[in-house]
């Protein structure tokens, strides 16, 4: 058992990290494993993979380096997680562009890279390194209004803006806009900025729309199911028909059969079927948990970087997972976005690992400066009661005069 009194790494990181937020965390994990088990096998058959459970290896193939990322990044000061994420951004930004040239096209859409035998989606790990940075510029601006950090931020969103919707990607287009204009309104922007951005926002939607034909597509058939094929959405809501409260029973689920992304973007219905409205809930309720402890924590963070970071990861994680289960209730569009620590796929659990170990980092207790001065001075020396304590003096004494 580790004391309070220790000094070693191990014990200061574990008396000040939120055990409650990494336990949920490893919550979230552990459920993905389950369903990864309820919704594999019926996956492997549709596609004509012998091993039925291909997909829970592989689950657990990436959540031990997963974990081992997330524990590791937990550990890193504030100054370490900035220049870990420089070196993130750059490696990434550079096979973010390399998938425009190289990268394979599925689906209309150049998104992945294959380096040694491992198929990686840069834009998955670019997203928490992006924050990070985004979070530093506007901490900066800030503190000192001299610096040209929101220009500069500008320039960032940009950078990373114009390869993802060249692949195209505008989920994740989507997702980290929506993310760095809620850090820009954080760091104070005027109202004639925001009116700006958010003109800005539905102008690059419209343009999307009336030029892309698969966003003009799904966004049809979003409101008008007549419109088109919405063979996908149709299962999703019959799994939860299906399901009920309770659900049909592991193993059990029929609807399921007929999900070809039940293992990815549609595990949430998977998990409505065969354990029922209450996993659901409980999914629901775990991923609130995070995400209003993590506010409450940045709410509490005196340091502008920490406090924008903080909030920055916590919208990026949050929002991915309502759009994952919007889509799968059917109150949003058709988008191909992970459920966070649940859905199946390499990078997505991997970057989200690195991210929620840069969110455990910055939000552990950091002792203030008077907590600091008074671990550092030196303890005096108590002496017993009733007990003289000579005054040390320099020199001779005085010899007083007579009377």
């Amino acid at each position: 058992m580790m004391s309070r009194a220790d000094r070693t790494v191990l014990s200061e990181w574990w008396w000040t990290v939120d055990r409650a937020l990494l336990a949920a965390l490893f919550g979230l994990m552990i459920i993905g494993i389950i369903l990864s088990l309820a919704a594999s096998p019926a996956v492997t058959a549709r596609i004509g993979i012998d091993d039925p459970f291909h997909f829970v290896n592989r689950q657990l193939l990436f959540l031990v380096p997963a974990v081992c990322v997330l524990l590791a990044t937990s550990f890193l000061t504030p100054r370490a997680l900035r220049r870990t994420a420089i070196g993130v951004f750059a490696l990434f930004f550079v096979l973010l562009l390399a998938t425009l040239v190289f990268g394979p096209e599925v689906k209309g859409a150049r998104r992945w890279l294959t380096v040694a035998g491992i198929t990686v989606q840069p834009s998955e790990f670019i997203k928490p390194a992006f924050v990070i940075l985004a979070a530093w510029l506007f901490a900066e601006s800030s503190k000192r209004p001299e610096m040209p950090a929101q220009s500069l931020a500008m320039l960032l969103l940009a950078s990373v803006l114009v390869p993802l919707v060249m692949q195209p990607d505008f989920g994740q287009s989507l997702l980290i806009c929506l993310v760095w204009g809620a850090l820009f309104f954080l760091a104070g922007l005027r109202w004639i900025w925001m009116v700006g951005l958010a003109g800005a926002g539905v102008g690059a939607g419209v343009i999307a729309y009336l030029s892309v034909s698969h966003v003009q597509k799904r966004i049809s058939r979003f409101i008008n199911p007549d419109s088109g094929d919405t063979y996908q959405i149709e299962a999703a809501l019959n799994s939860f028909r299906n399901g009920g409260w309770f659900g049909t029973g592991p193993g059990e689920g029929t609807v399921k059969r007929m999900l070809p992304d039940g293992h990815t973007d549609f595990v949430f219905a998977v998990a409505g079927e065969e354990f029922g409205i209450i996993l659901n809930l409980i999914i629901l309720a775990l991923f609130a948990f995070i995400i209003l402890r993590s506010l409450r924590r940045a709410m509490d963070e005196s340091d502008p970087f920490a406090r924008f970071a903080i909030t920055g990861l916590t919208l990026l994680f949050g929002l991915q997972a309502s759009i994952n289960m919007a889509v799968n209730v059917h109150i949003a569009p058709a988008k191909g976005m992970t459920l966070p620590f649940i859905s199946y796929g390499g990078s997505s659990l991997i970057s989200l690992a690195f991210g929620m170990g840069m969110l455990i980092a910055l939000s552990r207790k950091r002792p203030g400066a008077a907590a600091l001065a008074a671990l550092s001075e030196p303890r005096r020396k108590v002496e017993p009661q009733g007990t003289p304590t000579a005054t040390p003096t320099a020199g001779p004494q005085p010899v007083p005069a007579a009377s």
